[in-house]
């Protein structure tokens, strides 16, 4: 008998959503696949999601965790430089542990993990562009998670890797933007401190920005702030006068 596993549509509709563009931070991104893969996979009593760095030392940059007990077994592995979940990451492969109690690859790690209730665990991981986000579910009776239905484990993965890429596009985007709007204001106010100085100096523009840079250099003050400074100023007169 084929053992094909179930998704239900507002479940498939929830785990398209992950690969979405939405303002939402990587780790907010990796916290919703761990708790997809909580509800999802058969067995899986809690995950948790990390998001790492590529290159010959990949390095953790985000972490979520649907149990603080959880989260501290990813935590140590992070920081220990070792473990199941470093270990997928460093060499782009799934890790699978059907008994905790025998496993024999990480003496440092098993004992945490056994402590905090773990007899079984899958670590699934998934590389799109510069991004490594590996899921690792995590079963409280030796066996509990089957071979058979960690596909579903890995389409998260990948749907996470795809959001925590989506995200970081957008804040690239969204801090250009937000540089971009703010040079536009920094030259619109010097040019108007430029107009102000150029009409009480009776000067040009050019020695008008000088008389600028000469002042901001003198008081040691941003040169944008010096011409906001000599704007309000200039505007606070013009009301004064009316």
């Amino acid at each position: 008998m084929t053992f094909e596993p179930q998704i239900s549509s507002e479940l498939a509709t929830q785990v398209a959503r992950l690969g979405l563009v939405h303002e939402a931070s990587a780790t907010v991104a990796l916290r919703r696949v761990t708790e997809l893969a909580t509800r999802a996979v058969h067995g899986c009593a809690g995950a948790t999601a990390v998001r790492w760095s590529t290159g010959d030392a990949s390095e953790p940059l985000d972490q979520a965790g649907t149990h603080p007990h959880l989260a501290y077994l990813s935590e140590i592995q992070c920081a220990r430089r070792t473990g199941p979940i470093h270990d997928a990451a460093r060499s782009e492969t799934p890790v699978f542990c059907a008994d905790t109690l025998a496993e024999t690859r990480w003496p440092d790690y098993t004992p945490l993990a056994l402590q905090r209730g773990v007899r079984c665990f899958a670590v699934t991981v998934y590389r799109t562009g510069p991004v490594i986000v590996t899921l690792t579910m995590y079963g409280v009776v030796p066996g509990a998670l089957d071979r058979r239905e960690l596909s579903l484990g890995a389409l998260l993965a990948a749907q996470g890797g795809a959001a925590v890429s989506n995200t970081r596009l957008y804040e690239d985007a969204h801090r250009t933007a937000t540089q971009l709007r703010q040079a536009v204001e920094a030259r619109s106010i010097v040019d108007q401190a430029k107009g102000v100085l150029m009409h009480a100096m009776g000067c040009d523009a050019d020695t008008a920005f000088a008389e600028l840079k000469r002042i901001s250099q003198t008081r040691h003050v941003k040169l944008t702030a010096i011409a906001q400074r000599i704007v309000s100023g200039h505007r606070t007169e013009a009301r004064e006068r009316r």
